[in-house]
């Protein structure tokens, strides 16, 4: 059992790659969550507790209709996610012992997890994208391999969820133009809004 004080929280990183972009016609293929500890006020990252990476096969026609051009991007063929479905009790204890999660460009991943686990929304999501001033701080743009090569931590992002949430752990642990961990100012800029799908914004 892992003995944290007060201060600490436990972090989950998440990504996810689709078939597309639309999370009512597209499906999750892939995901990595990676659980950390770290110090709530100083945004210190501790340890790597646990982490893990899942495949699954799409099964609605749209998604599968859009697997050859996702591929460009991702590269993983059909071949590997074959038969594969998540391994859904294991992922449900990531999200059930995370005090956040976190995520780059956090609306996208959280609205297609959101289609597969509805609980997710009731969790406090950080947007590692959106929650620093990565412009105003003199970096071209907020993309992942942009800020990943200014930091020279990789030169080349395969777009791999593993690949990208080990990277993005190494973002958040670097320091700041201001003096500040990312990680800390990502914990500063606060939670996100909960996610609303288009059916529950016209409800609402």
């Amino acid at each position: 059992m892992v003995n944290l004080s007060k201060q600490n929280k436990l972090g989950l990183v998440v990504d996810v790659e689709t078939t597309g972009l639309g999370p009512d016609s597209d499906e999750v293929i892939e995901l990595a969550l990676k659980l950390f500890s770290y110090r709530n006020e100083t945004g210190e990252v501790i340890e790597i507790l646990e982490e893990d990476s899942f495949l699954r096969e799409p099964k609605s026609s749209s998604a599968l209709k859009n697997y050859n051009q996702a591929f460009k991007v991702h590269g993983i063929p059909f071949e590997s996610v074959r038969g594969k479905s998540f391994s859904d009790m294991k992922i449900k204890t990531y999200f059930h012992r995370a005090d956040s999660v976190f995520a780059h460009n956090a609306s996208f991943d959280r609205s297609f997890l959101y289609r597969l686990y509805p609980e997710v929304n009731d969790l406090k999501w950080y947007c590692t994208m959106r929650g620093v001033p990565w412009k105003k701080y003199g970096f071209p743009n907020g993309k992942l391999l942009t800020l990943l090569q200014s930091h020279q931590i990789t030169e080349f992002q395969t777009h791999r969820a593993m690949d990208d949430i080990t990277y993005l752990l190494e973002l958040l642990k670097k320091t700041s133009p201001n003096g500040n961990l990312y990680l800390r100012e990502v914990l500063e800029k606060g939670p996100m809004r909960k996610y609303q799908s288009a059916g529950q914004a016209k409800m609402g």
